[in-house]
Formats: structure tokens, sequence, C-alpha cells
């Protein structure tokens, strides 16, 4: 493979679509953990700078080739910065509010789906998801001395609630789930992914 290009692309290059493309194969074929920026950079013939150019870090890389409607890092933030108390209700009003509209809709049942016929997409969602989202606000909310084993099972069954939940709304249809309202699914499951991740 030749060296990265520097300096400007020529004209009538796609920097950005060679970047995502590249992207989904180094995730695909790495998984997220093991898959680094200067590698994207590399695999895409671009200066490491232009990817950062485009995407704020790796997870809002991610989460665009995986059609995530917003950087999970921001969401996050969002989160670890409200009262230990408010972890569960606004991780779950945050969740359920980025899949609610129709193209949310279908973009988590497109997520979904890859994630259960691919193994490849699985292990990068549940990769994503234990270092970037879930992993981190458990981490951030943990009680002194924890096992970081716990922090990540606890992370993993938060996890569970949710994925699982948006699956029987969105995809297969439930009907308790898919009538209802975003504020009765933060009153049924904001309590226990509290429990989960801010006890």
């Amino acid at each position: 493979m030749s060296a990265p290009r520097r300096g400007r692309r020529p004209a009538g290059s796609d920097a950005r679509g060679d970047i995502v493309a590249a992207a989904r194969a180094e995730f695909a074929e790495r998984g997220y953990d093991a898959t680094s920026l200067r590698a994207i950079a590399r695999r895409a013939q671009v200066d490491s700078a232009l990817v950062h150019h485009y995407f704020a870090g790796k997870s809002a890389l991610f989460a665009e080739i995986m059609t995530i409607p917003v950087d999970p890092s921001v969401l996050v933030s969002a989160v670890v910065a409200l009262p230990r108390e408010r972890v569960g209700e606004a991780l779950v009003r945050a969740f359920f509010e980025l899949w609610d509209s129709p193209a949310g809709r279908a973009r988590f049942t497109i997520l979904a789906r890859s994630v259960l016929t691919s193994e490849e997409a699985a292990r990068m969602v549940r990769e994503f998801l234990a270092r970037e989202v879930l992993g981190a606000i458990a981490t951030a909310y943990a009680l002194p001395g924890s096992d970081p084993l716990d922090v990540e099972r606890r992370a993993s069954l938060a996890a569970a609630q949710l994925f699982g939940a948006a699956v029987l709304r969105y995809v297969v249809g439930f009907p308790g789930l898919q009538q209802a309202g975003v504020e009765d699914l933060i009153a049924d499951l904001a309590p226990t992914i509290q429990r989960y991740l801010a006890p």
C-alpha cells in the first residue's frame, strides 16, 4: 500500500468518503477496540489529521458508519455531568429520544438486524458500547473500590435492558412497548438502569 497522502487532496477526490469506507473495513476486520484512527488514515491513504478534520474521534466515526444519528461521546458527556441520582432517567430519555423519530426507528432497525445477523457487527457494537457508552458511564459512577468486572457486568445488564427494549419496540413491534410513550419507558426502565449504572 502506498504511503498516506500529505496536504490537500486532488480536486474531485472524496476524502471523507474514503475515510468512511476505510473505517468500515477496519472496524469489520479488527473490531472497535483494535481499530485506530491512524490505521484508518493509512487504509484511506490520507494524513491522520484529515481524519480528525472530519470526525471528532473514533466514536464519532463509528457512529457514522453504523448510522447512529449522534456522536455518542456527546451523549455520554451530558449524562456524566448530571447528579448521580439522575443517571437512569437521563440515559433512558436520551436513548429513546435518539431512536424515536421515523428516521431513528429505521436506523435502529438496520443496526439491530446487523447485530443479530453478523458476528462482525455484533463484535463492533459490543466493544463500542462497553468502552464508549455504557462502560464509560458505569465507570464514571462506580463506587470507590468497585471491582472492574462488577462494573463491566452492570454496564452489560444496562445494555441488555436498553437494547432489548428497543428491539422489541422498533423491530419486533411488541404492542405494549410499541405504543408506550417515552415518558412511560423512562418511568419503567430508569430505576433499573439507575441501579445498574449508578447504585
